[in-house]
């Protein structure tokens, strides 16, 4: 059987101490570094190929962040989930920009944990309804354009209702099975979106969808 590679990244010993004991309750899962600081995490995850990094946002030497820009940058294929609290939302959507496959509260359960884990080394990007409801909050207190409704008419109703899918971790063979149509037209219609907002991954779609007020709980 196969093992997910797991490296994680946190400046709090207990944060990495508590993920590590609940992951080694699954076989499934593989432990293969730690890290304090995205300094660390850049030569780490260059060193060990990990399949999913665990990634803190706030941290001294290099935030969780500025270690994705790097990362970005070097075009590297790593998926990472963002370590998120509760003062931290106004983050998540740079996070998103940035190719976060999907973000976790600290105390999240462990099938939460897993399921995220999975997602994210199939490619997916997975929000869970409360990670979407705390992001659009935020974005509703620091509103960036003037009318939601000009932005959401960006879309069609049917792009619309795929990018919705897209956010909660659907996969396109999902998505085609749930609104009846073929899996080639989900594509097509993700390219669509892509194009409309100015993206090139479903992550950043998902981002752009949230900041511009086009997707809703």
């Amino acid at each position: 059987m196969n093992r997910y590679k797991i490296l994680i990244v946190d400046d709090h010993f207990v944060v990495r101490e508590g993920l590590k004991l609940i992951m080694e309750t699954d076989e499934r899962f593989q432990i293969v570094g730690e890290a304090g600081n995205g300094q660390e995490a850049i030569h780490l995850i260059d060193e060990l190929q990990p399949d999913v990094v665990l990634m803190d946002l706030n941290m001294p030497v290099m935030s969780g962040l500025e270690a994705m820009k790097v990362l970005k940058s070097k075009n590297s294929p790593v998926p990472v989930i963002i370590l998120t609290t509760y003062n931290e939302d106004d983050l998540m959507i740079n996070g998103l920009a940035l190719g976060a496959r999907g973000y976790l509260l600290k105390d999240t359960s462990r099938e939460n944990l897993f399921r995220n884990i999975e997602s994210a080394v199939r490619g997916e990007t997975l929000l869970t309804p409360e990670i979407m409801e705390r992001v659009i909050a935020a974005r509703g207190n620091h509103k960036a354009y003037n009318s939601a409704n000009e932005e959401a008419s960006l879309l069609t109703d049917k792009e619309t209702q795929i990018l919705q899918s897209v956010a909660q971790g659907f996969k396109s063979k999902e998505i085609a099975s749930d609104m009846g149509i073929a899996e080639r037209t989900v594509k097509a219609h993700l390219t669509s979106i892509y194009n409309k907002l100015g993206v090139d991954s479903r992550s950043q779609a998902v981002a752009v969808g949230l900041e511009r007020g086009i997707l809703h709980m």
